[in-house]
């Protein structure tokens, strides 16, 4: 095949911080190549020095036999390259047309090549045509990331650079996307894909790109990565299982979680720490939380799954007090906190963890966890603080032994002295989990504990949110798509369609409840099984949906 593009020796910084140390990347016309790594190895920075977002401070970037290193992303984007940023890829406040207009903004100019560009996308996400004037903050995490990624073909690319497909998705949607990205390649489109979830992106790519600190450590036939345990392992969070071998840090996590889970129950009669009666949410003519009887009891842990806008989040901000229920009540630790504000609630021993980990780009790990264990100082005295008087030294010496304990809990060493902004986003969700827990809370709930993190870090965080609940003895309340990690962690599980509960008991009786499959998790492997051993096998016939079961 002929070289499409082409990075030779590529270094990239942002300040003073090195993030990619010499990088050869090579990709061919015509081909999908899937760019994997740990978190903050520098796949993403690799995509943004390629389309001209950040400039490569040495190394050279030739793109169709062109040297475009030093070429802005405007021009980039004319020469035929795009990218869909990973995250939030709208404007929430412009409607779905505008956001497709803006996204042509640069070949403006052109109005045939942008219609027959917006037809494209119109007929491979139909779901947008019909939400034109619809907001994009209104949409569904699912319709969003459709959003984006139509708008990053409304250049109609010759390169088309995908970062992080399947973060926050459901496994349905996550099959739908994958489909489009497979028509988008049959039309002729070359693609990198970045991707956490090595099961997901080998299910789209021959070729591999596999990176670690900076560096490319493999490069080839994608189905070898998976026979290689050197490279494909947990090099954060394993970290945090003090005293492991090297046999026991590479052996698979997720199995090593469901055999610590088995060897405890939750007892029928355990006190219940926190629990829903029939409550109700709505906005305008739209109920997101429809009558929602929830349970949790002292030491568990709860799954709660469902499609995209199913209410699971609205669910924990009602949980927490950032919405005012329309109905029903709430009660924690058998006391009733319908109308209690979140920082009453936080004194009630309730944390809370955000799909965004919203930390303190300028302060270290250390200094963001020794802010958040703030509402547990002894001494408040700013006199006391200014003179080091013993009440004040004594008070900051508890902070920092909490601190050293969080830090040695999560395994963020390596970590302590970084700037949170020259983080990953996975490594920022462990340090965002550490923060909650610097607030000894004894109900905690988790949206989405594994967006961003690499899969292998994934499988490590099975267990370690079951160190978590033994350290801690907190219960636990954890919206998952990531199903391996959810099932092997949970004791019970919640499933909510269009606000309502559909399905709950043990994880197998709901991941194999009919409405359950046909409506969230669908039938394909890749996209529901996103960590765990990935099957080398013939594969199994495909689930049956009630649909199909029926005929």
């Amino acid at each position: 095949m002929t070289s499409l593009l082409s990075c030779k020796g590529v270094d990239m910084a942002y300040g003073s911080v090195q993030i990619l140390f010499g990088v050869d990347f090579e990709v061919a016309d015509g081909e999908i190549v899937a760019l994997l790594g740990t978190n903050g190895a520098g796949k993403s920075t690799l995509l943004k020095g390629i389309c001209g977002l950040v400039r490569p401070s040495a190394g050279t970037v030739t793109f169709n036999d062109e040297d475009i290193t030093k070429l802005p992303a405007d021009v980039t984007t004319h020469r035929g390259i795009s990218l869909m940023p990973g995250g939030k890829g709208v404007f929430p406040t412009l409607s779905v047309a505008e956001n497709l207009r803006l996204a042509a903004w640069t070949i403006r100019h052109d109005p045939e090549r942008i219609e027959t560009a917006r037809a494209e996308v119109e007929e491979l996400f139909p779901i947008l045509s019909s939400r034109s004037g619809q907001m994009a903050g209104n949409l569904s995490g699912g319709e969003q990331q459709m959003l984006a990624l139509g708008g990053a073909l409304m250049t109609r690319p010759q390169l088309l650079m995908i970062d992080e497909l399947s973060l926050g998705l459901a496994p349905t949607i996550v099959a739908q996307l994958l489909e489009v990205v497979r028509e988008i390649h049959r039309r002729g489109t070359t693609i990198v894909i970045v991707e956490q979830s090595v099961n997901v992106a080998l299910n789209l790519a021959k070729r591999a790109v596999f990176m670690e600190k900076g560096e490319v450590r493999f490069e080839g036939d994608a189905a070898e990565l998976l026979d290689r345990p050197d490279i494909l392992r947990s090099v954060f969070i394993a970290g945090a299982n003090a005293k492991q071998t090297a046999e026991e840090v590479d052996s698979p996590d997720i199995e090593k979680a469901a055999a610590i889970n088995k060897r405890r129950e939750v007892a029928d009669d355990a006190p219940v720490v926190l629990e829903c009666l029939a409550v109700i949410k709505r906005f305008g003519g739209i109920t997101a939380v429809d009558e929602v009887d929830l349970q949790l009891r002292e030491g568990e842990i709860l799954g709660l799954i469902g499609h995209n806008g199913a209410g699971k989040t609205t669910l924990m901000d009602c949980i927490s007090g950032f919405l005012e229920i329309d109905g029903g009540r709430i009660f924690l630790r058998g006391e009733e906190v319908s109308d209690w504000a979140p920082y009453e609630r936080a004194k009630g021993l309730l944390g809370r963890s955000f799909q965004d980990a919203l930390l303190y780009p300028a302060l270290t790990v250390a200094e963001t966890i020794a802010v958040a264990r703030e509402r547990h100082i002894a001494s408040r005295d700013m006199v006391a603080a200014a003179f080091q008087l013993p009440a004040s030294y004594e008070s900051e010496l508890a902070v920092l032994e909490k601190v050293d304990e969080l830090v040695e809990l999560m395994g963020l060493d390596a970590f302590r002295e970084k700037l949170t902004g020259e983080l990953s986003t996975g490594s920022r969700r462990i340090v965002d989990l550490a923060c909650i827990l610097a607030q000894d809370p004894k109900v905690l709930m988790l949206d989405e504990p594994s967006g961003g993190v690499a899969q292998k870090e994934t499988e490590a965080l099975a267990p370690l949110l079951l160190r978590v609940r033994e350290h801690t003895g907190c219960s636990m309340l954890v919206i998952e798509h990531d199903m391996p990690l959810l099932s092997t962690v949970c004791d019970k599980m919640l499933a909510l369609e269009l606000g309502g509960v559909i399905a709950q008991g043990t994880p197998a009786e709901v991941l194999d409840h009919p409405r359950v499959i046909e409506s969230y998790l669908g039938t394909d492997e890749s996209a529901i099984n996103r960590s765990g051993a990935r099957e080398k096998k013939t594969p199994k016939p495909k689930r049956k949906t009630k649909a199909a079961a029926t005929r």
